[in-house]
């Protein structure tokens, strides 16, 4: 019987909930180098669930120098299923004010300074990007954030830009002429690292500003922005007790992320060495090892 356990990467922020007990620091390791920080794991109405800082605590690492492949790897260690996103954004759309949340499911990867996979010495695979987050998962997230009675918008493009900056003009109305929704700098590569663990995974973007080509806000401020961020914190902790209780109703034994490397993997078995299988134990033992 599958175990599910649920991590949120986040801010820091997300996990200051009274109600979270039993709190414990896990400092682990990877094949890829250190995650962000260490993850806390803890306790809600029994269910085990953890948290990873995606900044570190304190916010001290840029989103072009997160460890992704890291942060995943220690999270699957922990035998993390699931992943829920939960992420600032600015919205490339007048429907989609600050205060607003945007369950995404789809992305623009417009990153270009960060490793992308796990598969990239020896041993080549392969996984479907077609549907980067997993339906039941945003099932979930959208039963809780409606039990929150928080605004938001079921679907959504993300554009994921490499920063630390924010847009040009130029490239903000480029992203709308896209019919994007909304912009940030953090979910690529880290969606589809998760597809490669086969970990479902899903994206909450929780707008704080409009992005610079509106006309009333063509500088973004990032005092304005933290202001708007600390409110939907406030929000994102509520939702977040509520999808810890009822992800698991909402589960797809179906989801094609769960054996999604079962037809990926294109090298074959004797160009494979014993030190890249060993490399890649927790993120593929489960077919490299048959």
């Amino acid at each position: 019987m599958t175990i599910n356990k649920l991590a949120i990467i986040g801010g820091s922020g997300l996990y200051d909930v009274e109600e979270f007990k039993n709190r414990e620091l896990i400092k682990l390791n990877t094949p890829w180098g250190n995650p962000s920080d260490e993850i806390l794991k803890t306790k809600y109405k029994e269910k085990e669930v953890f948290f990873l800082p995606r900044h570190g605590r304190g916010h001290f690492i840029s989103p072009s120098n997160i460890n992704f492949r890291a942060n995943i790897d220690a999270l699957k260690q922990l035998g993390v299923t699931d992943i829920v996103s939960v992420s600032a954004v600015g919205s490339l759309k007048e429907d989609l004010p600050p205060g607003k949340f945007v369950i995404v499911d789809q992305f623009i990867d417009r990153t270009f300074a960060r490793s992308k996979t796990f598969f990239e010495d020896e041993i080549v695979a392969h996984v479907s990007m077609a549907n980067p987050t997993s339906n039941s998962l945003m099932n979930a997230c959208e039963d809780a954030i409606k039990k929150s009675n928080i605004d938001y918008q079921r679907n959504g493009t993300y554009v994921v830009m490499e920063g630390p900056q924010f847009s040009t003009l130029a490239e903000s109305n480029l992203y709308r002429s896209w019919k994007a929704d909304v912009i940030g700098m953090t979910n690529m590569p880290e969606a589809k690292l998760a597809r490669e663990a086969e970990i479902r995974y899903a994206s909450v973007s929780m707008v704080t500003d409009f992005d610079c080509w509106h006309p009333d806000h063509d500088n973004v401020d990032v005092q304005q922005v933290i202001k708007v961020l600390l409110s939907n914190a406030d929000k994102a902790k509520v939702m977040i007790k509520i999808l810890i209780d009822n992800f698991e109703k909402y589960i797809d034994p179906k989801d094609p992320t769960n054996n999604c490397l079962d037809v990926a993997i294109i090298t074959a078995p004797e160009k494979r060495t014993q030190k890249t299988i060993k490399k890649l134990n927790t993120i593929a033992g489960r077919v490299l090892n048959k």
